[in-house]
C-alpha cells in the first residue's frame, strides 16, 4: 500500500466537501506550489483573517497557517508582510512579533480599495502573493460565508490585490476563498460547495479539508524541496492557537472562543502535523 501523500494528509477529514475538487488539480498540487513559489525570489505578501458572523471575530483557521507559512519562507532568507483587515491585524501583529510589518487593508468601497491596493503593490513590489483562508466574492460582487450569508461589510477587499498581480497562491477548505476562483465552475456543481463560489483565481490553488493544514502542507512541501524540516512543531502551532484564543479569536464552527479549529480539537487538529513530520521524517528530510 502506498504511503500517504502531503494531499491525502490535508484532505483527510473533509466536512465540506472539498475533496471533490481534487481532479481539477493536479495531484501534486502542494509541491507544484511549492516549486513556484521558490521561484519567485523577493518579498512575499500574505494575507488572512476570515470574519465569524456568529462569533463577532476572525476565526482560528487562517492566522495560524500564514504564520506558518511566513516562518518557512524566513528561513528561506525571504523578506514577508502579513496584510489583513481591522479585525485580524492585531492578531497577526501578536503572532508575528513587532518586527514583522502587518497591514491593515481598510474596509472601504472599490475605487479606495483599488487604489490603496496599487499604492501597497507599488511601496512594496513584491515578487508572489499568497492567501489562506481569505474571503473571495462571487461574480455578483459579495463576499459570502460557508453558509452564504453576506459578510461584506465586515470583509476588507484584499482580493484586488490578487486582481493586479499575476504571481499568486490561494489555500481553502470551503470554496469561498481568494483563489478558489480557479475552479469556479466546478465548485457550483458539487451539493456541498458553495453554489455561488469565490470569482478569485489564483496562479496555484491548494485544497485542503482544514486553511491550516494546507499551509502546512505547502511548508511540508517547501521542506522537502529545500531539504530541511521548516514545519512548526506541534507544541509551537498550539501555542499560537492558544494566542489567538486570548485575543478572542473563535473557533469558524461554532463561533465560540475556545481552542478548537474549524471543530478540531487541538488534539485531533494536530494529528494532521505530527503526520507531515513524519512524512518529511520518514524521506530523510532534516530538522530544520
Amino acid at each position: 500500500m502506498a504511503e500517504a501523500t502531503i494531499e491525502d494528509i490535508i484532505l483527510q477529514k473533509d466536512q465540506r466537501g472539498v475533496s471533490a475538487l481534487r481532479p481539477f488539480l493536479p495531484s501534486d498540487y502542494c509541491t507544484q506550489a511549492a516549486r513556484y513559489v521558490l521561484d519567485h525570489h523577493g518579498t512575499t505578501l500574505i494575507t488572512t483573517g476570515f470574519y465569524i458572523l456568529y462569533g463577532n471575530a476572525v476565526e482560528t483557521d487562517g492566522p495560524p497557517g500564514a504564520l506558518a507559512i511566513g516562518k518557512a519562507l524566513e528561513a528561506l532568507d525571504r523578506q514577508v508582510v502579513y496584510v489583513t483587515d481591522r479585525y485580524c491585524q492585531p492578531v497577526m501583529q501578536a503572532l508575528a512579533g513587532p518586527d514583522t510589518e502587518v497591514v491593515e487593508f481598510p474596509i472601504a468601497d472599490l475605487p479606495e480599495s483599488e487604489a490603496f491596493a496599487k499604492k501597497l503593490l507599488d511601496r512594496l513590489n513584491p515578487a508572489l502573493l499568497i492567501s489562506i483562508e481569505r474571503c473571495s466574492p462571487s461574480k455578483d460582487g459579495i463576499y459570502r460565508n460557508m453558509r452564504s450569508v453576506d459578510v461584506s461589510e465586515h470583509t476588507a477587499k484584499i482580493d484586488t490585490l490578487f486582481r493586479l498581480h499575476e504571481h499568486t497562491v490561494g489555500v481553502g477548505d470551503g470554496g469561498n476563498e481568494i483563489g478558489m476562483g480557479l475552479l469556479e465552475e466546478a465548485i457550483s456543481t458539487f451539493p456541498k460547495l458553495p453554489k455561488e463560489p469565490a470569482a478569485v483565481p489564483c496562479e496555484h490553488l491548494i485544497i485542503t479539508s482544514v486553511s491550516n493544514w494546507g499551509g502546512w502542507g505547502l511548508v511540508a512541501a517547501l521542506s522537502k524541496l529545500a531539504g530541511k524540516n521548516l514545519l512548526p512543531s506541534v507544541e509551537e502551532e498550539a501555542g499560537w492557537v492558544k494566542k489567538c484564543v486570548d485575543m478572542g479569536v473563535v473557533d469558524g464552527f461554532t463561533g465560540e472562543v475556545k481552542e478548537y479549529v474549524d471543530g478540531f480539537s487541538l488534539e485531533e487538529y494536530g494529528q494532521t502535523l505530527t503526520q507531515l513530520h513524519e512524512l518529511l521524517a520518514r524521506e530523510g528530510v532534516a530538522a530544520g
